[in-house]
């Protein structure tokens, strides 16, 4: 193959992805992987060989749309049977990709088998194909341009690391399918999910129906949580087996590939963020914020300073169960660095700190260039401390699962008290 790219070069990445698309056996994932490896060492332009790379895809599941397409269902019912596909089955397929197909056309591409007969399923199902054309060319365009990256950054060692890199990429890619699984439970039965978490958190709230937003906030802290909770038992079972240490490996080497010397100034500055200089004065203003804002000024306030204590006790306490020798930096070897305190506590001050002002703010065009903002502000402060070798990159991640897991719990907690006070007044 390397040869053969070398040869060849665009013409090949072309082909080869046009082929995959029809659903001949062949390793699209490999293929990018080493076009980005020929990009790094200078035989390829980047921006070229993802401009051939996405035409290939494109082109390919085009055609194996209109394949399927003029096959359609009289194909499917003369020949379906060899692979156990009869008229039935293609009905239920007919009604769930009309439904929920498009969705899944981004992520396919991150599962193998799947990705080679998306298109002729959506074909034969009749999927409207201007729809088709979005999803599946824009999910395209994001495989093709993450793999060509990601072997431009690893360079000489993605024949080292390009077994891990695949792995976490399916685990992407179910990782999206079982999002998306998610909120098409969460679409179907959101009104009986809905009651059903009300009603298990708070049986004295009467005024059901008044409550309005504060029943989507309750649900989406609700299922945060869960989130959270799985992430910290996955990442406690890979501590415990010590499989933790490729990933620091692969994450470290790509961080410090993207982010060079130059960026030693900046750093510096990111990791001034997770500092009592900052937290200071966003505390006091938030403080100040509820006091003149909040309706229940006493409870959240009391929250906003349990928030933070607790926060810090946990961190500590964790830092202290784990006890995990981290990295050596400038020749001193760091201790106790599982979770990160850094983005476990950035993460609860400026999480709930965001939450409080969001909560009494009304204009909604805000609330999300806030979310990210804080969101973006989280993961400098974790990248410069991988940049600088003070801690392991699982120790970051832990730091924010742990942290937003902290988080979700008591503002769980703070609405359901706050409903609490809503409904003795109701019944007073």
């Amino acid at each position: 193959m390397t040869t053969w790219l070398e040869h060849y070069g665009y013409g090949l990445i072309f082909i080869s992805l046009f082929l995959e698309m029809l659903a001949l056996p062949l390793p699209g994932e490999m293929m990018l992987s080493y076009t980005g490896l020929f990009v790094y060492e200078g035989k390829l332009n980047w921006m070229l060989s993802i401009l051939s790379g996405s035409a290939g895809v494109t082109a390919g599941v085009s055609l194996s749309y209109w394949i399927g397409f003029r096959l359609g269902k009289p194909f499917v019912i003369k020949y379906g049977h060899r692979i156990h596909l009869g008229e039935e089955q293609l009905a239920r397929i007919t009604v769930w990709f009309e439904k929920y197909g498009d969705k899944l056309l981004f992520i396919v591409y991150f599962i193998p088998g799947i990705r080679h007969i998306a298109g002729y399923f959506c074909g034969v199902t009749r999927m409207p194909f201007r729809r088709y054309v979005i999803y599946a060319y824009s999910g395209a365009i994001f495989w093709v341009s993450l793999f060509i990256s990601l072997g431009r950054v690893l360079g000489p060692k993605w024949e080292v690391y390009h077994k891990t890199v695949n792995h976490y990429m399916i685990l992407f890619g179910i990782a999206s399918a079982l999002v998306t699984i998610v909120i098409y439970l969460y679409r179907k039965y959101k009104r009986r999910a809905l009651a059903w978490l009300i009603d298990v958190l708070v049986n004295a709230v009467r005024n059901f129906n008044s409550l309005g937003k504060v029943r989507l906030l309750v649900l989406a802290s609700f299922a945060a949580l869960v989130l959270f909770v799985s992430l910290m038992l996955g990442l406690i079972q890979d501590f415990l087996a010590q499989d933790l240490g490729q990933f620091d490996e692969v994450a470290t080497y790509v961080i410090q590939s993207v982010f060079g010397p130059e960026w030693h100034g900046l750093m510096v500055g990111f990791t001034k963020l997770g500092t009592l200089s900052i937290y200071m004065p966003l505390i006091a203003f938030i403080v100040l914020w509820v006091v003149l804002k909040g309706r229940d000024r006493m409870l959240e306030l009391s929250f906003l300073f349990w928030v933070l204590l607790g926060g810090e006790v946990l961190d500590e306490g964790l830092r202290t169960l784990f006890h995990r020798p981290g990295p050596v930096s400038a020749g001193v070897q760091l201790f106790n660095t599982f979770p990160s305190e850094e983005t476990l506590t950035f993460v609860t001050v400026c999480g709930f700190s965001a939450f409080l002002l969001l909560r009494h703010y009304s204009e909604n065009n805000i609330r999300i260039p806030v979310i990210l903002f804080v969101c973006l502000l989280c993961l400098l402060v974790g990248i410069s401390h991988i940049y600088f070798k003070l801690q392991f990159p699982s120790d970051v991640v832990a730091g924010y699962v742990f942290g937003g897991g902290w988080i979700s719990l008591n503002v769980i907690l703070l609405e359901v008290l706050r409903m609490l006070k809503v409904s003795e007044a109701i019944i007073d």
